[in-house]
């Protein structure tokens, strides 16, 4: 992971959705009005190409003149609502400032109001950056999400909550749906990947999660989606934890399950993705009763090198070409070195602190200190993550389990991880291990793969993904395809 904006950082939870634009045709006349709205552009840093998207709006100032205030996202990176406090306009001539990133935009505005054309300034440093504005349309058709169930259903949804007695302070909450009639029915536990996630999965604007549990409940299956500890509805404190304590969450939501009388105790099974498909084995390798797993996107190989692979491929896919990718791998490693070395957390931010500062990437491009970047490497998640290998987890397992990596995730990637997956399952005659042509760790038809793509993709899961996994579970779980 490296700093804001400067680089691409390793990928993490969703991000927010952006407020509608006024449409051109509504463009208003005063001035400090015809900045409001929503703006885009694409930055190229030399290293890769990161897209933002500045949020302005307008409220009464001094003497009632409208003044102009914002926030700044940077969509690939998932750093979300930085604070533009001041926004000036002389003319054509608009300036941005940003003092959390050490710097601002400055450009001018078209005389359609459409279009700004400028520089971005960050730590001494100039990059050209035009920013174009969305419109409503536009808005609406990236938010256009066709899987998403609507109502009616035909089956119940209850919210459930129950303690997780492993972790103190910890009471989890989510959605239980239930075919029609009594049961007990075969049920599925679904388990989110890395980040703070809501029971949906929510990311950028898809619910995979609510994809998913619509399609099983449908085929006669009862699905068990869970906030994730400090999220939504669930309590405890999400950035102290670390995987084996996600684990301890999800045993919890199994022992939930088998204490309730519609629920079949013999047939309860796991579906992971990403990071959940970490946890699914480590649960199911200390409970014998798991009747099966499902891995979306589950690796196969040690932290360290899923996170080393991500950034060289995400790198590659936004063009930065292999040697300016290699240059971030090589400051990611670097920085992943001092955290593995360091014990100590506040010796190891100092120690990244001097390695941010004073790096050089790109010729004469220095990074930019980011403090929040610190903070996360050196957290516990992070510090664990590095050197798990789920290896001796897979090797135990001696039950049905599907494991799928698309061929185009560039964040689990299929050449590194389905042998790995393969070799680790080789013991277990009722492991399928699959590679699913044109799919990214969404799941989603794509083009490259990139994160970049995600928002962009109306598909949330594609079918043939869906129908592989609901088929497969049901057929597992005593439920026929009718």
């Amino acid at each position: 992971m490296t700093v804001l904006l400067w680089a691409a950082c390793a990928g993490g939870p969703p991000l927010g959705a952006a407020g509608a634009a006024p449409p051109p045709s509504q463009a208003p006349a005063a001035p400090a009005a015809a900045l409001t709205g929503d703006w885009r552009g694409t930055l190229d840093t030399g290293l890769t190409r990161l897209r933002l998207e500045f949020h302005v709006t307008a409220a009464p100032g001094p003497g009632g003149a409208p003044a102009l205030a914002g926030t700044l996202d940077s969509v690939d990176q998932q750093v979300l609502g930085l604070p533009i406090p001041s926004i000036s306009r002389e003319g054509d001539a608009v300036t941005f400032d940003i003092p959390a990133v050490l710097g601002g935009y400055t450009g001018t505005l078209s005389a359609d109001g459409q279009t700004l054309t400028g520089t971005w300034r960050q730590a001494h440093q100039s990059r050209p950056l035009a920013l174009t504005r969305l419109t409503t349309a536009q808005i609406q058709a990236e938010q256009a999400r066709p899987q998403v169930p609507r109502p009616p259903f035909p089956y119940r949804a209850v919210s459930v909550a129950y303690d997780n007695p492993a972790a103190s302070g910890v009471r989890l909450a989510g959605t239980l749906t239930l075919p029609p009639g009594k049961g007990p029915f075969p049920a599925a536990l679904l388990i989110t990947g890395s980040g703070p996630q809501d029971r949906d999965e929510t990311i950028e604007g898809h619910k995979p999660f609510l994809v998913l549990a619509d399609a099983l409940t449908r085929r006669g299956i009862a699905v068990l989606r869970v906030d994730d500890r400090g999220v939504g509805q669930s309590t405890g404190d999400f950035d102290a934890a670390t995987t084996p304590d996600f684990a301890t969450d999800a045993a919890a939501g199994v022992a939930y399950l088998r204490g309730r009388a519609d629920i079949d105790p013999r047939r309860i099974g796991l579906i992971g993705h990403s990071e959940g498909g970490l946890i699914a084995p480590m649960v199911a390798s200390r409970d014998p009763t798991i009747a099966w797993l499902v891995l979306m996107a589950g690796p196969g190989v040690d932290g360290e090198t899923i996170l080393l692979s991500q950034k060289r491929l995400i790198a590659g896919a936004t063009g930065v070409g292999a040697s300016g990718a290699e240059r971030l791998v090589d400051m990611d490693r670097r920085e992943y070195a001092i955290v593995k070395d360091e014990p100590d957390p506040e010796r190891a931010r100092a120690r990244l602190r001097i390695l941010l500062q004073g790096g050089m990437m790109g010729g004469d491009n220095r990074i930019a200190t980011s403090e929040a970047v610190i903070e996360a490497v050196t957290k516990p998640w992070y510090r664990w993550f590095l050197t798990y290998d789920p290896a001796p987890a897979l090797r135990t397992l001696r039950l049905p389990v599907l494991a799928l990596v698309g061929s185009k995730d560039l964040q689990v990637s299929a050449s590194e991880n389905l042998p790995a997956l393969r070799a680790a399952l080789t013991d277990d005659p009722k492991a399928e291990v699959r590679e699913v042509p044109g799919l990214n760790h969404m799941f989603q038809t794509a083009d490259t793969g990139a994160p970049t793509e995600y928002a962009r993709i109306p598909e949330t899961i594609a079918p043939m993904a869906l129908d592989l996994i609901t088929d497969w579970v049901a057929a597992h779980s005593g439920r026929p395809k009718p």
